[in-house]
């Protein structure tokens, strides 16, 4: 394939279009699957009223749960963490025995659309880098119904720091995850969906270079490995990377937020 064909191909294509558990495998062997850092999480985590070992605490869409650890060590209550994918859930698991929190830290296999949970079952509900899955607008609305009163939501969103930008990342974003928003909109959406906007900060950028693409190096050179030769695998890790190449171009106009929400 010729690079003009390649870039044509990256150009239409997003994480969307790859099969899941390719997908799966390819951030499998990372210990993120998105932008974050232990900072951030402890920041968020700093905005909301102390909890009590009574209190329950779920971490939607968690990855192989590199946040979940830190929330399991910071917190007092128990916290159920919850992925589609059982190969996440056997590394978080693992990982949880290790470090000896599996009294406190329990992993289930489950979909965000058809939580497992009681109506007014949690203190704290938690999703970094996962609640595009379902759309913000629909991820915040219909998990507030698990929350307690006063309970919190806190989620990580991709949005965009100005009303303007350059078409190749606006477009990009668009196909990519069409709702993509600028922070003030997605406050509103906070508001509207039934929640007080507590706090809103940007994830720096080392969440994104340092912690989560320099990281792909590797991993892309495990699953490139794995699947010598296969055209879907070497389109999935060139997706990627051409994200990677976006971002560094266009960082200025785009990033991740940590939204946090108290229910009415």
């Amino acid at each position: 394939m010729n690079n003009d064909n390649n870039n044509s191909t990256l150009e239409q294509c997003s994480i969307h279009d790859f099969d899941l558990n390719m997908i799966c495998d390819y951030f499998s062997t990372m210990e993120r699957q998105g932008p974050g850092c232990d900072e951030m999480t402890l920041k968020a985590l700093s905005f909301i009223k102390p909890l009590t070992a009574e209190s329950k605490v779920a971490d939607i869409g968690c990855g192989t749960g590199k946040q979940t650890i830190v929330l399991a060590q910071h917190l007092p209550s128990k916290v159920v963490a919850i992925d589609l994918f059982q190969k996440f859930i056997d590394i978080l698991n693992q990982n949880s025995k290790g470090l000896g929190l599996q009294e406190k830290l329990t992993g289930i296999v489950g979909n965000m659309e058809t939580l497992p949970f009681q109506e007014e079952e949690y203190d704290l509900l938690w999703s970094e880098g996962a609640i595009y899955n379902i759309g913000f607008q629909k991820g915040i609305t219909e998990w507030r119904k698990f929350l307690k009163k006063g309970g919190y939501i806190a989620v990580t969103e991709a949005s965009w720091f100005t009303n303007e930008r350059p078409e190749e990342i606006d477009q990009f974003w668009k196909d990519a995850y069409p709702e993509i928003d600028t922070i003030s909109n997605k406050i509103h959406q906070i508001e509207n969906a039934g929640y007080i906007p507590v706090a809103t900060f940007i994830l720096p950028e080392y969440c994104w270079i340092e912690n989560f693409y320099e990281l792909q190096k590797e991993a892309r050179e495990i699953f490139l490995s794995k699947h010598k030769g296969n055209p879907t695998a070497e389109a999935l890790a060139a997706n990627e990377k051409h994200e990677y190449d976006l971002y560094r171009k266009y960082k200025s106009y785009y990033g991740y937020v940590f939204y946090i929400g108290k229910k009415i």
